[in-house]
């Protein structure tokens, strides 16, 4: 299973605590865990990627064992501790303003 923590807005919409678990078919990779997430939660469709180009949004940024992730490729493998649960999928809202 894998652990996907959201940002309260995310969980809000979502009606979900602060951390969900997702059984992903194949290998732990960003686009096999946004699949999943968006197949259980369908609210949150277009939401975390675009619609149409499944692209990351802009303000929304992916962190794994102390890593940025949000600019590695969609079907590279996560690391194995998320993987394997013993560590969360973070999507967080990134800081934006002047």
């Amino acid at each position: 299973m894998i652990r996907v923590v959201l940002p309260a807005h995310l969980r809000t919409l979502a009606r979900v605590g602060s951390e969900v678990t997702l059984h992903v078919e194949g290998p732990a990779t960003q686009r096999s865990v946004l699949d999943a997430l968006e197949a259980n939660y369908p609210m949150l469709r277009g939401t975390i990627r675009d619609n149409v180009t499944q692209r990351r949004r802009p303000l929304v940024r992916f962190f794994a064992c102390q890593q940025d992730l949000s600019h590695e490729m969609p079907d590279a493998p996560l690391p194995n501790a998320v993987a394997v649960g013993t560590e969360p999928f973070l999507v967080m809202g990134a800081m934006a303003g002047g």
